[in-house]
């Protein structure tokens, strides 16, 4: 009977997707099957697929072991050793299962060497520790490539950043530019990524992976603070610095200004700090601010499971929950509620804005101070450089020039923003109640807390009522 055998296909890049050097290894392995006399029962193929990188999982070669340690094939052909492995660990591996089953079969088409036999593995340890140097001097001489690309502020390659052009990676793209700060915006003004990712994955916003049914949290919030954004030239997710101390300039077109950028990142570092792990899903706007009139407890929505858009009942309550703490007699139902207090909000805050001016204009007052600090920086490097200072002097001043300058960095972002959110969150006086709930709840929530620290619902009483606005009483700040 023929032997049942396995035939190993791998290439490392496939720029053109078209799968042709793999196609050729498998004829070049099946045309040795032949003269073998062995059949071909599997072709285990992983095209554009590293096996010197240790985070990618080579699956056809995770299955190929899995196979050949269950007994369901009898051997392996492949083109060449390092087709199979380029990590001694991946070899050692495949040796350990030829050390269980002495009677597996092994082959390539351009050598002859066979793990099979004692001499053979010698040999293959050799060749994968040669194969192994070769892929750590060809990494070493790319890696040195792209930072030499980076100091010079010019890209690397690879698909087009979002927010710029895919036929050319230095042009926005208006589309999803419009969408980037749109979406910085919003999050200024209070609204999650959770949110935003939703939105994006529904209208096809963010070049979300393919295959992908759900775009990442963290793939959105790496879009809307990428320091592309800005220009800066970034080297292994790190800004570059030239020797003058400052970030190195893409050629590319920004997005955003310094002062849009740095309020971003600001504005979601301090949400992580402040509220790390937590969700603030909601799914009503008086979620977490609404309180019982007898009890004072917060109340909570509760969504009519049998509501149709045909039907005349209420979609959802808020309603006092003895779960939660509360007495449970005060229910309303919650469009009226909600209605009632947006449409109080914005005329509250329609009159404060029409006798309150706020400055928009306004610059950091220490932007000349950092502007100093690093001249300074750049001045003690060059002195080092041109033997003015030794090398012990510039690390004994360096240190405290830098702490100085990160610090005057991390209160001009916290400035702006401030600044920003300011600007995200008071352009409300203008808003209708339909526009005010066409915005995503985090941010209707916002423009309700500006206004009001709780609002109360008192009992209506027993029997079906008409909805009384005398009994939702609203706490002004």
């Amino acid at each position: 009977m023929a032997r049942k055998v396995g035939i190993y296909t791998r290439i490392s890049r496939d720029d053109e997707g078209d799968a042709l050097g793999v196609a050729r290894q498998r004829q070049d392995c099946e045309r040795l099957t032949d003269l073998r006399s062995w059949q071909a029962v599997k072709v285990y193929e992983d095209n554009d697929v590293s096996a010197f990188k240790r985070n990618v999982v080579r699956d056809e070669f995770e299955l190929m072991l899995k196979d050949l340690r269950a007994g369901l094939i009898d051997g392996i052909v492949a083109y060449d050793l390092d087709r199979l492995a380029r990590q001694p660990r991946d070899l050692e591996r495949l040796i350990e299962i030829y050390d269980d089953r002495p009677r597996l079969e092994f082959a390539t088409v351009t050598n002859d060497v066979n793990i099979g036999k004692p001499d053979g593995r010698t040999m293959a340890r050799i060749m994968v520790a040669f194969a192994n140097k070769s892929s750590h001097d060809t990494s070493r001489r790319i890696k040195r490539k792209h930072l030499e690309l980076a100091q010079q502020g010019k890209d690397s390659g690879g698909p087009a950043p979002y927010g710029w052009r895919k036929d050319d990676r230095t042009k926005v793209d208006p589309v999803a530019s419009k969408a980037i700060r749109d979406a910085q915006r919003e999050v200024l003004a209070g609204v999650r990524i959770g949110t935003i990712r939703t939105r994006w994955q529904e209208q096809g916003l963010g070049n979300p992976r393919e295959g992908t049914k759900r775009m990442a949290h963290h793939h959105v919030e790496q879009i809307l603070t990428n320091p592309r954004l800005v220009g800066y030239r970034t080297y292994h997710g790190e800004v570059l610095h030239g020797e003058d101390g400052q970030p190195v300039m893409g050629e590319w077109d920004p997005i955003n200004t310094l002062e849009e950028w740095e309020a971003i990142c600001a504005a979601l570092a301090e949400r992580k700090r402040q509220q790390p792990g937590k969700s603030l899903a909601r799914k009503y706007l008086l979620s977490g601010i609404a309180r019982c009139g007898l009890c004072k407890t917060k109340i909570r929505g509760q969504n009519n499971r049998r509501w149709t858009p045909e039907s005349k009942a209420a979609r959802f309550t808020y309603q006092c929950s003895v779960v939660n703490g509360g007495c449970g007699k005060v229910g309303r139902v919650g469009e009226p509620v909600d209605r009632l207090i947006a449409q109080l909000v914005l005329e509250e805050q329609r009159n404060r804005a029409s006798v309150t001016a706020v400055p928009t204009e306004q610059r950091w007052s220490r932007e000349s101070e950092l502007d100093q600090v690093n001249a300074e920086i750049a001045q003690l490097v060059e002195a080092e450089r041109t033997k003015q200072i030794t090398v012990t002097t510039l690390l004994q001043l360096l240190p405290a020039k830098e702490r100085a300058r990160e610090s005057l960095k991390l209160e001009r972002a916290r400035f702006y923003k401030d600044r920003k959110q300011a600007e995200a969150k008071g352009d409300t006086a203008n808003l209708t109640a339909d526009e005010f709930f066409s915005l995503p709840i985090e941010r209707q929530q916002e423009i309700v807390l500006h206004s009001l620290s709780a609002v109360l619902i008192h009992p209506a009483g027993r029997g079906k009522r008409k909805f009384d606005p005398a009994l939702i009483e609203p706490v002004w700040r």
